[in-house]
Protein backbone atom coordinates (compact mmCIF):
# COMPACT_ATOMS: atom_id res chain seq x y z
CA UNK A 1 0.00 0.00 0.00
CA UNK A 2 1.16 3.40 -0.75
CA UNK A 3 3.32 4.96 1.82
CA UNK A 4 2.71 1.79 4.30
CA UNK A 5 -0.58 3.34 5.25
CA UNK A 6 -2.88 0.86 7.37
CA UNK A 7 -5.39 1.26 9.89
CA UNK A 8 -6.84 -1.26 12.40
CA UNK A 9 -9.85 1.14 12.29
CA UNK A 10 -12.40 0.18 9.36
CA UNK A 11 -13.47 3.41 8.18
CA UNK A 12 -10.03 4.76 8.23
CA UNK A 13 -8.65 1.98 6.28
CA UNK A 14 -11.44 2.37 3.51
CA UNK A 15 -9.93 5.58 3.07
CA UNK A 16 -6.35 4.43 2.78
CA UNK A 17 -7.60 2.17 0.36
CA UNK A 18 -8.71 4.28 -1.60
CA UNK A 19 -5.64 6.76 -0.74
CA UNK A 20 -3.37 3.51 -1.81
CA UNK A 21 -4.85 4.04 -5.58
CA UNK A 22 -3.67 7.37 -6.13
CA UNK A 23 -0.17 8.68 -7.78
CA UNK A 24 1.22 11.29 -9.29
CA UNK A 25 1.03 11.95 -12.81
CA UNK A 26 4.26 11.04 -14.26
CA UNK A 27 5.87 15.09 -14.82
CA UNK A 28 3.15 16.95 -13.43
CA UNK A 29 4.79 19.49 -10.75
CA UNK A 30 3.42 22.85 -9.06
CA UNK A 31 0.86 23.90 -6.87
CA UNK A 32 -2.38 24.24 -9.30
CA UNK A 33 -4.15 20.86 -8.33
CA UNK A 34 -4.00 21.41 -4.22
CA UNK A 35 -5.00 24.98 -4.65
CA UNK A 36 -7.85 23.29 -6.62
CA UNK A 37 -8.95 21.05 -4.26
CA UNK A 38 -8.63 23.41 -1.65
CA UNK A 39 -10.97 26.29 -3.56
CA UNK A 40 -13.40 23.28 -3.49
CA UNK A 41 -13.31 22.87 0.31
CA UNK A 42 -13.80 25.95 1.10
CA UNK A 43 -9.76 27.09 1.34
CA UNK A 44 -9.28 26.10 4.89
CA UNK A 45 -5.81 27.04 4.53
CA UNK A 46 -6.91 30.47 4.78
CA UNK A 47 -8.63 30.41 8.07
CA UNK A 48 -5.36 28.81 10.00
CA UNK A 49 -4.44 30.52 13.40
CA UNK A 50 -0.82 31.76 13.18
CA UNK A 51 1.22 28.94 11.41
CA UNK A 52 4.87 27.95 11.48
CA UNK A 53 6.37 26.46 8.03
CA UNK A 54 9.40 24.53 8.45
CA UNK A 55 11.48 22.95 5.28
CA UNK A 56 14.86 21.78 5.12
CA UNK A 57 17.16 18.47 4.41
CA UNK A 58 17.50 17.17 7.91
CA UNK A 59 16.05 18.74 10.80
CA UNK A 60 13.23 20.17 10.05
CA UNK A 61 10.91 17.47 12.17
CA UNK A 62 12.58 18.10 15.46
CA UNK A 63 12.28 21.69 14.98
CA UNK A 64 9.08 21.24 14.99
CA UNK A 65 8.49 19.63 17.76
CA UNK A 66 10.61 21.88 19.78
CA UNK A 67 8.53 24.91 18.24
CA UNK A 68 4.93 22.62 19.62
CA UNK A 69 6.29 21.70 22.74
CA UNK A 70 7.36 25.34 23.39
CA UNK A 71 4.40 26.80 22.91
CA UNK A 72 2.29 24.31 24.40
CA UNK A 73 4.15 25.20 27.44
CA UNK A 74 3.41 28.51 27.55
CA UNK A 75 -0.38 26.78 27.59
CA UNK A 76 -0.82 27.37 24.27
CA UNK A 77 -3.19 24.97 21.76
CA UNK A 78 -0.98 23.94 18.94
CA UNK A 79 -1.85 21.95 15.94
CA UNK A 80 0.85 20.17 13.59
CA UNK A 81 1.52 18.08 10.73
CA UNK A 82 4.84 16.53 10.58
CA UNK A 83 5.92 13.76 7.74
CA UNK A 84 6.35 10.74 7.02
CA UNK A 85 4.25 8.81 9.46
CA UNK A 86 6.37 5.81 11.35
CA UNK A 87 3.55 3.46 12.67
CA UNK A 88 0.09 5.10 12.27
CA UNK A 89 -1.17 7.62 9.69
CA UNK A 90 -2.45 9.25 12.20
CA UNK A 91 1.08 10.65 13.10
CA UNK A 92 0.78 12.76 10.17
CA UNK A 93 -1.90 15.10 11.67
CA UNK A 94 -1.77 16.22 15.53
CA UNK A 95 -4.93 18.24 16.50
CA UNK A 96 -4.54 20.40 19.83
CA UNK A 97 -1.84 18.26 20.67
CA UNK A 98 -3.41 14.69 20.23
CA UNK A 99 -3.09 12.82 17.56
CA UNK A 100 -6.24 12.88 15.15
CA UNK A 101 -8.42 10.34 15.86
CA UNK A 102 -9.71 7.71 13.61
CA UNK A 103 -13.30 9.26 13.63
CA UNK A 104 -12.42 12.49 12.37
CA UNK A 105 -9.44 11.29 10.13
CA UNK A 106 -11.75 8.77 8.52
CA UNK A 107 -14.38 11.71 7.68
CA UNK A 108 -11.82 14.26 6.50
CA UNK A 109 -10.16 11.93 4.30
CA UNK A 110 -13.36 10.67 2.86
CA UNK A 111 -14.53 14.26 2.19
CA UNK A 112 -11.57 15.14 0.61
CA UNK A 113 -11.84 12.29 -2.10
CA UNK A 114 -15.45 12.50 -2.46
CA UNK A 115 -15.25 15.82 -3.39
CA UNK A 116 -11.72 15.76 -5.48
CA UNK A 117 -11.10 12.50 -6.46
CA UNK A 118 -12.06 13.47 -10.28
CA UNK A 119 -9.00 15.82 -10.04
CA UNK A 120 -6.73 13.36 -9.46
CA UNK A 121 -4.97 14.22 -6.55
CA UNK A 122 -1.65 12.68 -5.10
CA UNK A 123 -1.58 10.95 -2.02
CA UNK A 124 0.18 14.05 -0.37
CA UNK A 125 -1.97 16.49 -1.62
CA UNK A 126 -4.66 14.48 -0.27
CA UNK A 127 -3.37 14.50 3.41
CA UNK A 128 -2.64 17.68 2.52
CA UNK A 129 -6.15 18.68 2.14
CA UNK A 130 -7.42 16.64 5.15
CA UNK A 131 -4.84 18.68 7.71
CA UNK A 132 -5.87 22.06 6.05
CA UNK A 133 -9.44 21.23 6.68
CA UNK A 134 -8.85 19.36 10.55
CA UNK A 135 -6.91 22.52 11.58
CA UNK A 136 -9.44 25.06 9.89
CA UNK A 137 -12.11 23.38 11.70
CA UNK A 138 -10.95 22.72 15.38
CA UNK A 139 -9.65 26.43 17.00
CA UNK A 140 -6.43 26.36 18.26
CA UNK A 141 -4.04 28.84 18.92
CA UNK A 142 -1.02 28.25 16.43
CA UNK A 143 0.13 25.69 13.48
CA UNK A 144 3.38 23.85 12.91
CA UNK A 145 3.75 22.30 9.77
CA UNK A 146 6.53 20.58 8.42
CA UNK A 147 7.61 20.77 4.57
CA UNK A 148 7.36 17.41 2.81
CA UNK A 149 9.33 16.72 -0.27
CA UNK A 150 11.64 20.19 -1.23
CA UNK A 151 9.50 23.00 -0.73
CA UNK A 152 8.46 25.05 -4.31
CA UNK A 153 6.40 22.39 -5.22
CA UNK A 154 5.27 20.52 -1.81
CA UNK A 155 1.49 20.29 -1.35
CA UNK A 156 1.81 22.56 2.15
CA UNK A 157 3.04 25.48 -0.12
CA UNK A 158 -0.14 27.24 -0.01
CA UNK A 159 0.17 29.18 2.96
CA UNK A 160 -0.01 33.03 2.44
CA UNK A 161 0.76 34.60 5.24
CA UNK A 162 2.87 32.43 7.62
CA UNK A 163 3.68 33.45 11.42
CA UNK A 164 7.27 32.30 10.42
CA UNK A 165 9.42 30.43 7.73
CA UNK A 166 12.40 28.10 8.84
CA UNK A 167 15.18 26.12 6.66
CA UNK A 168 17.01 24.22 9.11
CA UNK A 169 20.09 22.05 7.89
CA UNK A 170 20.51 21.72 3.83
CA UNK A 171 22.28 18.26 2.37
CA UNK A 172 21.86 16.46 -1.17
CA UNK A 173 19.02 14.12 -0.86
CA UNK A 174 15.96 12.99 -3.25
CA UNK A 175 18.10 13.92 -6.24
CA UNK A 176 15.67 12.50 -8.54
CA UNK A 177 13.01 14.80 -7.61
CA UNK A 178 15.15 18.11 -6.28
CA UNK A 179 17.76 17.94 -8.83
CA UNK A 180 16.15 17.05 -12.01
CA UNK A 181 16.57 19.42 -14.75
CA UNK A 182 15.05 22.58 -14.36
CA UNK A 183 15.83 25.62 -15.99
CA UNK A 184 14.66 27.90 -13.87
CA UNK A 185 16.84 26.28 -11.01
CA UNK A 186 20.35 26.98 -10.40
CA UNK A 187 23.02 24.22 -11.27
CA UNK A 188 25.21 23.57 -8.22
CA UNK A 189 23.65 21.12 -6.20
CA UNK A 190 23.71 22.33 -2.80
CA UNK A 191 22.27 25.58 -4.48
CA UNK A 192 19.75 23.84 -6.15
CA UNK A 193 18.13 22.27 -2.68
CA UNK A 194 18.71 25.89 -1.43
CA UNK A 195 16.52 27.34 -4.05
CA UNK A 196 13.61 24.89 -3.75
CA UNK A 197 13.60 25.24 0.18
CA UNK A 198 13.92 28.53 0.27
CA UNK A 199 10.54 29.26 -2.15
CA UNK A 200 8.94 28.66 1.15
CA UNK A 201 9.35 31.76 1.98
CA UNK A 202 6.47 34.97 1.96
CA UNK A 203 6.18 38.44 1.69
CA UNK A 204 5.77 40.11 4.88
CA UNK A 205 7.23 36.64 6.78
CA UNK A 206 10.35 36.67 8.44
CA UNK A 207 12.34 33.59 6.94
CA UNK A 208 14.54 32.25 9.73
CA UNK A 209 17.65 29.66 8.61
CA UNK A 210 21.07 28.07 9.76
CA UNK A 211 24.15 28.75 8.50
CA UNK A 212 25.19 27.32 5.36
CA UNK A 213 27.89 27.28 2.61
CA UNK A 214 27.91 30.70 0.36
CA UNK A 215 26.20 29.15 -2.60
CA UNK A 216 23.08 28.16 -0.71
CA UNK A 217 22.91 31.34 0.83
CA UNK A 218 22.90 33.31 -2.21
CA UNK A 219 20.31 31.69 -3.08
CA UNK A 220 18.39 31.81 -0.65
CA UNK A 221 18.81 35.53 -0.01
CA UNK A 222 17.69 36.10 -3.67
CA UNK A 223 14.80 33.85 -2.95
CA UNK A 224 13.78 36.02 -0.20
CA UNK A 225 14.28 39.43 -1.45
CA UNK A 226 12.12 38.62 -4.87
CA UNK A 227 9.73 37.03 -2.39
CA UNK A 228 9.78 40.04 0.03
CA UNK A 229 10.69 38.25 3.39
CA UNK A 230 12.91 39.33 5.76
CA UNK A 231 15.42 36.87 6.50
CA UNK A 232 16.90 36.17 9.97
CA UNK A 233 19.95 34.24 9.39
CA UNK A 234 22.05 32.40 12.01
CA UNK A 235 25.25 34.16 12.59
CA UNK A 236 24.06 37.67 11.06
CA UNK A 237 20.85 38.29 12.55
CA UNK A 238 20.91 35.58 15.46
CA UNK A 239 23.71 33.00 17.05
CA UNK A 240 23.61 30.54 19.39
CA UNK A 241 26.12 27.84 20.81
CA UNK A 242 25.48 24.91 22.82
CA UNK A 243 28.35 23.66 25.60
CA UNK A 244 26.94 22.89 29.27
CA UNK A 245 23.62 25.25 28.04
CA UNK A 246 22.46 26.66 25.04
CA UNK A 247 23.45 30.23 24.40
CA UNK A 248 21.32 32.17 22.20
CA UNK A 249 21.68 35.71 21.23
CA UNK A 250 19.65 38.28 18.81
CA UNK A 251 18.98 41.74 18.35
CA UNK A 252 16.40 41.53 21.15
CA UNK A 253 18.78 40.07 23.82
CA UNK A 254 20.48 37.10 25.24
CA UNK A 255 18.82 33.93 26.32
CA UNK A 256 20.26 31.40 28.93
CA UNK A 257 18.27 27.82 28.24
CA UNK A 258 19.20 24.30 28.92
CA UNK A 259 20.19 21.64 26.44
CA UNK A 260 17.05 20.04 24.61
CA UNK A 261 16.51 16.45 26.13
CA UNK A 262 16.55 14.85 22.57
CA UNK A 263 19.81 13.50 22.38
CA UNK A 264 22.54 14.63 20.01
CA UNK A 265 24.65 17.83 19.53
CA UNK A 266 22.85 18.54 16.47
CA UNK A 267 19.76 18.64 18.60
CA UNK A 268 21.11 22.38 20.07
CA UNK A 269 21.10 23.70 16.53
CA UNK A 270 17.45 22.44 16.14
CA UNK A 271 16.35 23.89 19.24
CA UNK A 272 17.97 26.88 18.20
CA UNK A 273 16.42 27.44 14.94
CA UNK A 274 13.09 26.64 16.90
CA UNK A 275 13.55 29.73 19.42
CA UNK A 276 14.94 32.02 16.85
CA UNK A 277 11.33 31.55 14.57
CA UNK A 278 9.70 32.00 17.80
CA UNK A 279 12.07 35.33 18.13
CA UNK A 280 11.47 36.91 15.19
CA UNK A 281 7.71 37.02 14.48
CA UNK A 282 5.43 38.78 16.25
CA UNK A 283 2.43 36.50 16.22
CA UNK A 284 2.48 34.04 19.37
CA UNK A 285 4.30 35.30 22.40
CA UNK A 286 5.88 32.40 24.12
CA UNK A 287 8.65 33.24 27.25
CA UNK A 288 11.60 32.00 27.76
CA UNK A 289 10.82 29.92 31.01
CA UNK A 290 8.02 28.00 28.54
CA UNK A 291 10.78 27.56 25.90
CA UNK A 292 13.45 25.91 28.86
CA UNK A 293 10.36 23.61 29.53
CA UNK A 294 9.87 22.92 25.98
CA UNK A 295 13.43 21.83 25.28
CA UNK A 296 13.05 19.57 28.36
CA UNK A 297 10.07 17.61 27.57
CA UNK A 298 10.42 17.40 24.23
CA UNK A 299 10.52 14.20 22.00
CA UNK A 300 10.59 12.53 18.97
CA UNK A 301 10.46 8.81 17.87
CA UNK A 302 12.78 7.15 15.85
CA UNK A 303 15.85 9.88 16.23
CA UNK A 304 18.87 8.85 18.31
CA UNK A 305 16.03 6.47 20.77
CA UNK A 306 16.88 4.67 23.31
CA UNK A 307 14.79 1.73 23.16
CA UNK A 308 12.52 0.23 25.82
CA UNK A 309 12.40 -3.12 27.60
CA UNK A 310 10.45 -5.07 25.03
CA UNK A 311 10.48 -7.39 22.55
CA UNK A 312 12.74 -6.59 20.52
CA UNK A 313 15.40 -5.29 22.76
CA UNK A 314 15.03 -8.55 25.47
CA UNK A 315 16.71 -10.44 22.61
CA UNK A 316 19.86 -8.26 23.57
CA UNK A 317 19.97 -8.12 27.05
CA UNK A 318 21.91 -5.66 28.88
CA UNK A 319 22.71 -3.89 25.30
CA UNK A 320 21.57 -0.79 25.04
CA UNK A 321 20.02 -0.73 22.15
CA UNK A 322 19.29 3.21 19.91
CA UNK A 323 16.99 3.70 17.11
CA UNK A 324 17.54 6.49 14.46
CA UNK A 325 15.43 6.93 10.67
CA UNK A 326 18.43 8.74 9.18
CA UNK A 327 18.51 7.68 5.67
CA UNK A 328 21.05 10.26 3.73
CA UNK A 329 24.97 11.18 4.15
CA UNK A 330 24.18 14.82 6.41
CA UNK A 331 21.91 12.43 8.55
CA UNK A 332 24.99 9.49 9.07
CA UNK A 333 27.67 12.44 9.82
CA UNK A 334 25.36 13.29 12.75
CA UNK A 335 24.39 9.85 14.15
CA UNK A 336 28.63 9.24 13.73
CA UNK A 337 29.09 12.33 15.56
CA UNK A 338 26.22 11.29 18.57
CA UNK A 339 27.75 7.36 18.79
CA UNK A 340 31.55 8.76 18.87
CA UNK A 341 31.39 8.49 22.49
CA UNK A 342 29.35 5.31 22.59
CA UNK A 343 30.93 1.33 23.45
CA UNK A 344 31.53 -0.89 21.35
CA UNK A 345 29.13 -0.27 18.21
CA UNK A 346 26.72 -3.03 16.66
CA UNK A 347 24.87 -1.92 13.37
CA UNK A 348 21.63 -3.35 12.39
CA UNK A 349 20.76 -1.27 9.02
CA UNK A 350 18.29 -2.00 6.68
CA UNK A 351 17.64 0.74 3.14
CA UNK A 352 15.22 1.63 0.95
CA UNK A 353 16.39 1.28 -2.97
CA UNK A 354 16.68 4.47 -3.85
CA UNK A 355 19.39 5.81 -1.43
CA UNK A 356 22.92 5.31 -1.80
CA UNK A 357 24.60 3.02 0.85
CA UNK A 358 27.85 3.26 0.32
CA UNK A 359 27.33 7.49 1.10
CA UNK A 360 25.75 6.67 4.03
CA UNK A 361 27.65 4.13 5.88
CA UNK A 362 30.86 5.96 5.16
CA UNK A 363 30.82 8.33 8.19
CA UNK A 364 29.74 5.60 10.22
CA UNK A 365 32.39 2.86 9.27
CA UNK A 366 35.10 3.84 11.14
CA UNK A 367 33.03 3.45 14.38
CA UNK A 368 31.30 0.19 13.67
CA UNK A 369 32.61 -3.19 15.03
CA UNK A 370 30.02 -5.45 13.92
CA UNK A 371 27.36 -4.99 10.99
CA UNK A 372 24.21 -6.56 10.11
CA UNK A 373 22.40 -5.80 7.01
CA UNK A 374 18.37 -6.66 6.75
CA UNK A 375 16.03 -5.96 4.08
CA UNK A 376 12.68 -3.94 4.91
CA UNK A 377 9.83 -5.95 4.41
CA UNK A 378 7.02 -4.43 2.14
CA UNK A 379 9.84 -2.17 0.68
CA UNK A 380 12.11 -2.00 -2.37
CA UNK A 381 15.19 -2.34 -0.57
CA UNK A 382 18.65 -3.04 -1.03
CA UNK A 383 19.68 -6.83 -0.31
CA UNK A 384 21.81 -7.99 2.39
CA UNK A 385 24.21 -9.04 0.28
CA UNK A 386 24.66 -5.70 -1.70
CA UNK A 387 24.96 -4.02 2.02
CA UNK A 388 27.27 -6.31 3.12
CA UNK A 389 29.61 -6.11 0.07
CA UNK A 390 29.95 -2.42 0.22
CA UNK A 391 30.37 -2.65 4.40
CA UNK A 392 33.09 -5.41 3.50
CA UNK A 393 34.61 -2.44 1.05
CA UNK A 394 34.74 0.16 3.81
CA UNK A 395 36.72 -2.45 6.17
CA UNK A 396 33.94 -2.78 8.63
CA UNK A 397 35.58 -5.45 10.59
CA UNK A 398 32.76 -8.13 10.78
CA UNK A 399 29.67 -8.26 8.43
CA UNK A 400 26.51 -10.19 7.85
CA UNK A 401 23.67 -10.52 6.58
CA UNK A 402 19.83 -11.71 8.22
CA UNK A 403 16.57 -12.08 7.08
CA UNK A 404 15.04 -9.90 9.78
CA UNK A 405 15.34 -7.97 12.67
CA UNK A 406 15.05 -10.63 14.96
CA UNK A 407 17.50 -13.07 13.52
CA UNK A 408 19.85 -10.14 13.27
CA UNK A 409 19.75 -9.51 17.03
CA UNK A 410 19.77 -13.57 18.49
CA UNK A 411 22.64 -13.30 15.73
CA UNK A 412 24.23 -10.32 17.37
CA UNK A 413 23.67 -11.90 21.16
CA UNK A 414 25.16 -15.37 19.82
CA UNK A 415 28.22 -13.36 18.83
CA UNK A 416 28.61 -11.75 21.66
CA UNK A 417 28.43 -14.77 23.98
CA UNK A 418 30.87 -17.11 21.19
CA UNK A 419 33.30 -14.13 21.62
CA UNK A 420 33.26 -13.58 24.92
CA UNK A 421 32.81 -9.90 24.91
CA UNK A 422 31.73 -8.80 28.28
CA UNK A 423 32.43 -5.07 27.35
CA UNK A 424 29.10 -2.80 27.47
CA UNK A 425 28.09 -3.02 24.06
CA UNK A 426 26.00 -0.41 21.86
CA UNK A 427 23.03 -1.79 18.79
CA UNK A 428 22.03 0.44 16.30
CA UNK A 429 19.28 0.36 14.17
CA UNK A 430 19.42 2.90 11.19
CA UNK A 431 19.24 3.29 7.61
CA UNK A 432 15.58 4.57 7.06
CA UNK A 433 12.53 5.56 8.43
CA UNK A 434 10.15 2.63 7.27
CA UNK A 435 12.59 0.51 8.89
CA UNK A 436 12.17 2.37 12.19
CA UNK A 437 8.75 2.34 12.16
CA UNK A 438 8.67 -1.36 12.20
CA UNK A 439 10.69 -1.45 14.68
CA UNK A 440 8.79 0.68 16.91
CA UNK A 441 5.97 -1.65 16.24
CA UNK A 442 7.83 -4.84 17.14
CA UNK A 443 9.24 -3.84 20.03
CA UNK A 444 5.17 -2.17 21.09
CA UNK A 445 6.39 1.75 21.31
CA UNK A 446 3.41 3.55 19.17
CA UNK A 447 4.18 7.06 18.78
CA UNK A 448 1.60 8.75 20.32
Amino acid sequence: MKDFATSDDPAVQAQLERLARLSLPQGRLGLDTIRAMLARLGNPQQLLPPTFHVAGTNGKGSTCTFLRFMMEEQGLTVHSATKPHLVRYNERIRVAGKLIDDGLLADLLGEVLDKCEDLHPSFFEVTTAAMFLAFAHIEADACVIEVGLGGRFDATNVLEHPAACGIASLGIDHEAFLLREDPAAPDHPLARIAFEKANIARRGSPLVTQAYPPEATAQILKIAKQAGARVAMRGQEWVAHAGDVLEYRDAAGSLTLPLPALPGLHQADNAALAIAMLRHQREVAVASDAMARGLLAAHWPARMQTLAPGPLTAIVPGTEVILDGGHNPDAAGVIATAMAGKPVLNVVMGMLANRQVEDFLKPLAPLITRLWAIPIEGNESHSPEHICAVANKLGIPLVRPATDIRKALEDISATLAHEHDDRHQTVLITGALRLAGKILALNGEIPD
